[in-house]
């Protein structure tokens, strides 16, 4: 347990990043009701979790971590949610299938809300509103009563969080998950696309394999992870009012959780010495990612590490790559040097999407599905030359057919970016997308298990 630690110890530090309430009584009064709440998620699950990771971190588990950018109110569908769920599945399955390691499958799910922003404010024509923060603190619409930061809708978020995890657990045990069904996984929109036959050949090729197990007398009756997995939930820790809320000390270990979701992570912009965020979090148990964009320097992450993970603790900490498709190489070399020198048993874990934001011709920001590909690689030859392991992507991407990032062999083109342009933040992958790039890392964690039993011989 952390030592001079309370959830509220954050509120003598530095914090950036946090929206300012105008109504501190109503303030008092979401957090008072949000304490009052049942845990959305359980320590033993956030330690179930911590586990997993331990074994990512050793090299014989891969992470997949992706969903929403921001989630909304708006957008907020049992079909979304399934379908997003059912994406990272597929994902899942073809890279399992690949590489015969185990995925730790985490979406950006149930309490995504919640977005940094440059500047506190925003100005069109000759108003001036608080800046959008995501919808668990203000409405995007540019009108004086949406923008108002309302504490109340925090108590919103966790019903919305509350009832995402509900269905989430659903179709995580309740048979969806089912390697049976992987051919009834394929959205219908996939089937326009070059890679819902090579994924249809996976499935033939997992059926032929399940009924060889079933002839053998393995089947979900004797084996029940056959029809079910484990789904964990993350997001960015950022609205620390929020956090301390749903902050509950383990009646087993004494420990505290966060119980707003399995894992939390510490983004770019809050991530410094002496931050609010960083000791929000390093008294909490879950495990954390941290992000580690170009602004980041070697000492200072060793710095952070040794704060947030004294112990050494495997599964703790994933740290999260985020440099753009021209700096990964050069940006993440000295890191992951100085880190496998101190001896931190940390997930290295790519994000190959906010360092390729571009605004297209048309005027929407994009992200060029080649840029986050070359990013990706990049991510895998730092390793390859480090003789450590990538251990991870995350990606904000939807099960929507969106057209939000441009390229892929969808071959979605600037002109067609506002035909289905939804997204409340930044651009996603799409399903077709998504899939595309899972293939994609298969053949990259094959080539890296090659090479690894070539220097082992």
């Amino acid at each position: 347990m952390a030592t001079n630690w309370t959830p509220d110890s954050w509120k003598e530090h530095e914090a950036r990043h946090l929206p300012h309430y105008e109504d501190a009584a109503e303030l008092t009064q979401a957090e008072h009701t949000l304490s009052s709440y049942p845990p959305l998620v359980f320590a033993g699950e956030a330690r179930a979790l911590k586990a997993d990771l331990a074994q990512v971190a050793a090299g014989k588990a891969f992470l997949l971590q992706g969903g929403d950018c921001a989630e909304s109110f708006a957008e907020f569908h049992p079909n979304n949610i399934r379908d997003t769920f059912r994406v990272l599945l597929q994902m899942a399955v073809v890279m399992t299938f690949a590489s015969k390691k185990p995925v730790v499958k985490v979406g950006r799910m149930a309490g995504q809300f919640a977005k940094p922003r440059s500047s506190d404010t925003e100005t069109q024509g000759d108003m001036t509103l608080p800046s959008y923060f995501g919808d668990n603190i203000n409405g995007i619409e540019f009108d004086p009563e949406q923008r108002r930061n309302d504490p109340m809708r925090m108590v919103r978020a966790y019903s919305q969080a509350a009832a995402t995890l509900n269905l989430l657990r659903a179709f995580a045990g309740g048979g969806y998950a089912n390697l049976r069904q992987v051919h009834q996984w394929t959205l219908d929109f996939m089937g326009r696309t070059p890679w819902a036959d090579k994924f249809s050949h996976v499935a033939d090729r997992i059926g032929e394999s399940l009924d060889f197990m079933e002839a053998c007398g393995v089947n979900p009756q004797t084996l029940p992870q056959l029809e079910r997995t484990s789904f964990y939930t993350s997001h960015e820790g950022l609205l620390l009012p929020y956090e301390q809320a749903l902050t509950r000390r383990d009646s087993l270990t004494g420990d505290w959780y966060a119980t707003s979701a399995h894992m939390l992570w510490i983004g770019d912009r809050t991530r410094f010495d002496g931050s609010a965020h960083i000791e929000f979090a390093r008294g909490i148990g879950n495990p954390l990612g941290m992000k580690c964009g170009p602004s980041l320097e070697p000492d200072a992450l060793l710095r952070l590490l040794d704060t947030l993970n004294p112990a050494r603790e495997p599964g703790r900490m994933t740290l999260i790559s985020r440099f753009g498709h021209d700096k990964v190489e050069d940006g993440l070399a000295p890191l992951v040097r100085a880190v496998a020198r101190e001896g931190h048993p940390v997930v290295w874990s790519c994000d190959p999407m906010h360092g390729n934001v571009i605004k297209s011709d048309s005027g929407y920001k994009t992200r060029p599905f080649d840029r986050i590909l070359t990013e990706v690689k990049g991510f895998f030859a730092v390793h390859r030359a480090e003789g450590t392991h990538p251990g991870g992507i995350h990606i904000e991407m939807t099960g929507q057919d969106v057209t939000e990032c441009v390229g892929g062999a969808v071959a979605i083109t600037d002109d067609v970016l506002g035909d289905r342009y939804h997204t409340h933040c930044d651009p996603r992958l799409n399903a077709a997308q998504s899939i595309e790039l899972a293939f994609l890392l298969a053949e990259m964690l094959n080539q890296e298990a090659a090479e690894r039993r070539a220097d082992a011989a």
